[in-house]
């Protein structure tokens, strides 16, 4: 009875500290705490416990779209383009999982090496394991676990999604699509209903054949829709001024409305 007293006052104790360093910034304790949640351990869901508030200061944006569009090096122009005012950033790359180790296959701690020595940038790959809708089953807890350790501006890249799977809505703050011209994107991502969680529509690999007639295509039906070339970073500011007002237009709606919104998209 004693003995099991002090083990249960034991993994208390573990657990604050856990969430304390969190909550310090401590990367290693950032790292930890989302493994355990990948891996379902009890102690890490406590630890979320802890750290979980009502307010929810980070700016989440989750990047989509299908292969090819050109996701990771978006996200990288952009993770640069918050670094240089300043902001604390995430990310979360979601990607197929290895069927050896179940990990995740590709990685985009390597696909963003720019960025890995920055302090003021912490880069995760989280494997689907399985799960469908574009991320992994606990991408929600690890937006948590980064807006606890001070993290202002939170990316989540989708694995490349296909019909259906539209699950990054129901965490991000502002989902941004990303097609480009000429692999007929637009039709593909219309049929599944990606577009239609979409807040803003990016096209891009803007310098390619087709850019045009795309950009002005999909004018017609979306409000946002920009033009990007990710490689050389052209069309980056437009577009961080694009999920600037978005985000100031949604903090003046009403819980409702949005709750309201979120299931209309469904």
């Amino acid at each position: 009875m004693y003995g099991s007293s002090l083990q249960r006052r034991r993994e208390v104790e573990d657990s604050v500290a856990l969430a304390d360093r969190v909550k310090a910034g401590n990367v290693r304790a950032v790292s930890r705490l989302i493994t355990l949640l990948e891996s379902q351990n009890p102690g890490g869901i406590a630890v979320l416990g802890l750290l979980v508030s009502g307010s929810h200061r980070a700016n989440v944006i989750g990047i989509t779209g299908y292969p090819g569009a050109g996701k990771s090096t978006l996200v990288t122009q952009l993770v640069a383009a918050y670094r240089r005012i300043g902001k604390k950033v995430g990310v979360l790359a979601v990607d197929i999982s290895s069927p050896v180790t179940g990990g995740a296959l590709l990685g985009d701690r390597i696909r963003m090496q720019e960025h890995t020595l920055d302090h003021g940038v912490y880069i995760r790959s989280m494997a689907t394991r399985g799960h469908r809708g574009g991320l992994a089953q606990t991408t929600s807890d690890a937006t948590l676990v980064l807006e606890a350790a001070g993290y202002e501006v939170i990316f989540i890249e989708t694995i490349g999604v296909g019909q259906n799977e539209v699950e990054i809505v129901e965490v991000a703050h502002t989902v941004v699509v990303v097609l480009a011209p000429g692999l007929g994107d637009e039709v593909q991502a219309m049929k599944a209903g990606l577009l239609e969680v979409a807040h803003i529509v990016v096209v891009n690999k803007g310098d390619l054949a087709g850019a045009d007639a795309a950009l002005h295509d999909l004018r017609e039906w979306y409000p946002i829709v920009l033009r990007t070339v990710a490689t050389t970073g052209e069309g980056i500011p437009e577009l961080v001024a694009a999920i600037a007002e978005h985000q100031q237009l949604r903090d003046l709606e009403s819980p409702s409305a949005r709750l309201l919104r979120q299931r209309a998209a469904f």
